[in-house]
């Protein structure tokens, strides 16, 4: 088939720096890279948190571009005396495809030196950090074209050159394209190693204590909120593998399904990797509470799979109280989705239908829709969506809300009850 368009997805906040050549200076530095906790204290200091929070739509956080910046000038200063470029991990593979300097509005706003709500670098917060605002590039939406393939790169890839190239977005915003995810109601979930809840907006919403991530969407002119747990079908591997290792995760999940909701008063705190939302903790830690004799395997494994829903409504929770519309529907991706026992306690737990779709490549398939309604196949992404992605399962509110009701009250106490327990434990 002819190519009419690339979109590029990858993953987000990674840091490349290039000289005036636009030869790399460093490896670059990934998401997952925690090295930045006193560059993040040095971002409060100069900006002040809430004020950052107002404008980036978040606290500073590790994860992010900025404090890798700073990171750089406070510790490799010959490497950041001869940045030209900064650009993102996907947009250096743009670079080498088009010859162009530019990135999406979702991945920048992932950088934390965006202004979320004018969907553009802050001058305020690049001009507080220090940073030279020549560095950025500039910034388009997920379908606007970027560039076009370059001679260099058609040979190299095989391909024709002139094919246009589009903003395109990071993996989270793209894989909320690839799963329909693109209208006010409709949420993505990813129950994955960890969980992630993902909800578009037609306006910037941001929750003032920066619990949820506030980032510009990859469909133009649209915002999202985004939840973060550390451990969500990881901790069901962590079960299996210590508490049941070598039994499959079918056999370890029947029993559970003949176990009343609410495990027979036992809870399971998800912590086991530390917490991101709704508490930005990495001493956090996990538990059972209540346990008693007559709990069985079959009650713990009900308990993870519960406890992991809990988590997930506290991302819920607080996009309501941050103002966004009324969630109609949940669309699901991520192994641990799989298991139609989960399915069924969280539409109970989230109090909404659960649905599965018949795309499973997610952002790479989101870059493509992208891409598509760039090179004008579609008219827009809602449309593209509308169009290609069909439900293919459905999973609606069974008797056990009101239970789940009764005890998420509960759940929420358990942390607040034993921080300081676990910020001890952390230090002994």
């Amino acid at each position: 088939a002819e190519i009419k368009g690339i979109g590029l997805t990858g993953q987000m906040h990674g840091l490349v720096l290039l000289d005036q050549a636009g030869a790399v200076l460093r490896p670059a530095i990934l998401w997952n890279d925690q090295r930045t906790g006193a560059e993040c204290d040095e971002m409060r200091a100069k900006i002040g948190k809430q004020r950052l929070i107002a404008i980036t739509g978040n606290d500073a956080l590790t994860g992010f571009t900025a404090p890798k910046i700073l990171w750089v000038k406070n510790n490799e200063p010959d490497v950041y005396g001869r940045i030209a470029h900064i650009l993102l991990p996907k947009d250096y593979v743009r670079l080498k495809l088009t010859g162009e300097y530019a990135t999406d509005k979702a991945g920048g706003a992932g950088t934390q030196l965006f202004d979320v709500r004018q969907r553009d670098w802050s001058a305020e917060v690049v001009a507080a950090l220090g940073i030279n605002a020549d560095w950025l590039p500039p910034t388009f939406e997920g379908t606007a074209v970027t560039g076009t393939l370059t001679p260099a790169a058609a040979d190299a890839t095989g391909l024709v050159p002139g094919i246009p190239v589009v903003g395109g977005g990071g993996d989270q915003a793209a894989n909320a394209v690839g799963t329909g995810a693109v209208v006010d109601g409709i949420v993505a979930l990813s129950l994955g190693t960890s969980g992630v809840v993902f909800a578009g907006s037609d306006e910037p919403i941001v929750e003032p204590d920066g619990r949820l991530h506030a980032f510009c969407h990859a469909v133009p002119g649209k915002w999202h909120l985004m939840g973060v747990m550390l451990s969500a079908a990881g901790s069901l591997r962590w079960y299996r593998d210590t508490l049941a290792a070598g039994v499959s995760f079918d056999d370890l999940l029947a029993p559970a399904a003949g176990v009343a909701a609410g495990s027979d008063g036992l809870l399971f705190l998800p912590y086991l990797t530390g917490e991101r939302t709704p508490h930005p903790d990495p001493l956090a830690r996990g538990a059972f509470v209540g346990l008693t004799v007559r709990h069985t395997q079959a009650h713990l494994t009900r308990a993870v799979l519960e406890g992991v829903a809990f988590g997930l409504r506290d991302s819920f929770e607080l996009m309501k109280q941050a103002g966004l519309a009324a969630v109609t529907q949940v669309r699901a991706s991520g192994g641990g989705i799989k298991s139609a026992l989960w399915r069924q306690i969280l539409a109970d737990v989230l109090q909404t239908e659960i649905v599965t779709i018949n795309t499973a490549e997610g952002a790479a398939y989101g870059a493509a829709l992208l891409a598509a309604v760039g090179a004008g196949a579609f008219t827009s992404v809602p449309e593209a969506c509308r169009q290609v992605i069909q439900v293919t399962g459905r999973t609606t509110m069974g008797a056990d809300t009101a239970v789940y009701d009764q005890l998420y009250p509960l759940y929420r106490r358990l942390y607040p009850a034993q921080q300081s327990i676990f910020a001890a434990l952390a230090h002994i």
